[in-house]
């Protein structure tokens, strides 16, 4: 990492000193932006870093709306800016993501991943709260096919780009075959290849390897004083929870006092008092929002029971049968595919190995992270899997398709006048 919190900083926005504020907002800028690939200059103006990281925390589902509410000339909010930063190192591994992306690459690596991502777990709440600055007005739906349009062509160049670099790579890995220490490889990857042709760019090397040693040295230190930083947040969370104990126990001395005389020598007396008259309010307003909820669900349920019958009164029965076996044939070859016995997901950094005639690399791709012979996955396991994930993609793509064009067609037809001419 480029920028680091130091000590007196940490302890003024413990204390919510407006001081530490424009350091933490730079701090975070900066730290979001390596992990977004973004460029960044130190030059840039306050407010808009500012956006930058609201809009990050905001993506990456961080829920507390009292950060959203900071103002734009960072003059506040450092007690703020501290629980979200020891929020990105908690929940993100923000200290392993940087080292990640900033690792000096020295041989010629890729990354493979054939896990199911959720989306929608990995994005469940990040819609809860938006940032105060987002836009009011509609966007144009013209604007919105331009943009697809144009993010098809940016992810067909960009796919061009990689045939390319892989066709030079390949090229690379096969004149310099044999040539390398390393029985194993037997080729020289790109930066090795370099560096054979310009031998004086070794200083510059040596240099960004001394850069990430130390900067391993310095998260190894971290990872033995991580549980001490930890026990000073919970000092800090007690902190607020007493400040915001004592605003409401003033607040609700000064609107209303619950209480008989004889509380007024227990200070503790009006607060809990009041934190129960809210709890009650809340809990009662929440049995009515459930009952009503019940009612609509109910009711909603029945008359979709009713359509449904209905329907298969009009379409028969063997339609519909025929619909649902093919629905159920989709979901359990999802399932058998999911749950098939010793499948290993592949995901991680590999280094790619020119495929060649020796017995110990047979495999396209090795394992950075080990020197195990077990850990090599070659390029033909890979596309196999990831043609299996192309598969099941299509068939639900095609399964979304033909709901949402049962949707249009039922809404056309309850439209007078309007003809609609399915694609």
């Amino acid at each position: 990492p480029r920028a680091r919190p130091a000590p007196d900083t940490l302890r003024r926005a413990r204390f919510d000193r407006p001081q530490a504020s424009l350091d933490f907002w730079r701090l975070l800028y900066t730290l979001l932006k390596q992990i977004h690939g973004g460029k960044w200059t130190e030059s840039d103006a306050i407010d808009t870093q500012i956006r930058f990281v609201k809009s990050a925390l905001w993506y990456h589902g961080y829920g507390r709306p009292e950060l959203y509410r900071l103002p734009s000339d960072g003059s506040a909010g450092s007690r703020e800016l501290l629980l979200a930063f020891s929020w990105l190192l908690h929940r993100l591994g923000l200290l392993e993501q940087l080292l990640a992306r900033n690792r000096v690459k020295t041989g010629d690596e890729t990354s493979v991943c054939a896990c199911e991502d959720d989306l929608r777990n990995s994005q469940k709440g990040t819609t809860e709260i938006e940032p105060e600055y987002e836009l009011e007005d509609r966007v144009d739906v013209r604007h919105l096919q331009w943009l697809n349009g144009r993010l098809r062509f940016q992810w067909r160049s960009l796919h061009a780009q990689h045939q390319e670099q892989c066709r030079l790579l390949h090229k690379i890995h096969l004149f310099t075959s044999g040539s390398h220490m390393d029985q194993i490889l037997g080729h020289f990857s790109v930066t090795e290849t370099d560096l054979v042709r310009q031998p004086e760019n070794y200083k510059q090397l040596l240099q960004l390897l001394e850069s990430e040693t130390m900067q391993l040295e310095a998260f190894l230190a971290w990872k033995h004083l991580e549980p001490v930083y930890w026990q000073w947040m919970e000092t800090v969370l007690d902190n607020i929870a007493e400040e915001g104990n004592m605003c409401e126990s003033h607040d609700a001395h000064v609107e209303k006092s619950r209480l008989p005389k004889v509380t007024s020598y227990c200070p503790w007396a009006d607060s809990l008092t009041g934190q129960i008259d809210r709890l009650s309010r809340d809990l009662m307003t929440l049995h009515d929002q459930l009952q009503k909820l019940v009612t609509h669900r109910k009711a909603a349920w029945c008359e979709k029971m009713k359509t449904r019958g209905e329907e298969l009164q009009k379409e028969g029965f063997s339609a519909t049968a025929r619909k649902i076996q093919e629905s159920v044939e989709l979901k359990l070859l999802d399932l058998a595919y999911l749950c098939a016995p010793k499948r290993n997901k592949m995901h991680g950094s590999c280094r790619l190995v020119f495929r060649s005639k020796h017995p110990a690399s047979k495999t396209g791709f090795a394992r950075s992270v080990s020197k195990e012979p077990v850990s090599a996955v070659s390029a033909t396991e890979v596309i196999r899997e990831l043609r299996v994930r192309e598969a099941s993609l299509q068939r639900e793509l095609k399964q979304l398709q033909e709901e949402c064009r049962q949707r249009l067609d039922e809404i056309a037809e309850g439209l007078d006048g309007v003809i609609c001419i399915s694609p």
